[in-house]
């Protein structure tokens, strides 16, 4: 094979540069989900003893816990919709927010976020009650705390939108790669 090397040899420019484009159009497809890194917001509280609920603003969403089933659902019916970079509709398919993103939608008629980082700081820690089906859970695939999303479905799985050529899929938590990479759960429910 002319032109080619052995694996010990150092690959031509030309492979090099092939490899370079290949990494940086990985990255960004990766990042379809990814957003600049941002500390979770202060647990902060009304007099009423709740959180207030501006998604917008940064203040955590609160809805009635009832309201989970039906956003499970709704994650449930676009399972093995494509991965589309941008992508916010079963029509064009998804990224991780932009699933999240459309699964809220019909439950809540609120302003929403769209990226990872703003849905962290929309949502609350998932603490003392632990992890609950329709909780986020969060992942570092890129060097930040909220780089990648999901849903959880229970079961030790979660509902998410991998990347360029994946679908919407269900996934374990113990999933090697996720599992190393998990940062927290966070909720938008009471």
């Amino acid at each position: 094979m002319r032109g080619m090397q052995a694996w010990p040899f150092s690959p031509s420019p030309r492979l090099s540069t092939r490899r370079t484009w290949l990494l940086a159009g990985t990255a960004a497809v990766l990042a379809g989900c990814s957003s600049a890194p941002v500390q979770p917001p202060a647990d902060r509280r009304t007099a009423a003893g709740t959180r207030s609920g501006g998604a917008a603003g940064g203040d955590a969403l609160q809805l009635q816990a009832e309201l989970r089933e039906a956003l499970l659902a709704r994650t449930m019916l676009v399972v093995n919709t494509p991965y589309t970079y941008g992508g916010n509709s079963p029509e064009g398919g998804f990224d991780c927010s932009g699933l999240i993103q459309w699964a809220v939608q019909g439950i809540h008629t609120g302003r929403l976020p769209r990226t990872t980082s703003q849905w962290a700081q929309s949502s609350a820690p998932v603490r003392e009650r632990g992890l609950q089906r329709g909780d986020f859970v969060f992942f570092n695939t890129l060097g930040g705390p909220y780089s990648h999303m999901g849903i959880f479905v229970g079961n030790g799985q979660f509902v998410h939108a991998p990347s360029k050529g994946g679908t919407v899929q269900r996934v374990r938590m113990d999933n090697p790669y996720f599992a190393k990479r998990f940062t927290e759960a966070r909720s938008i429910f009471a």
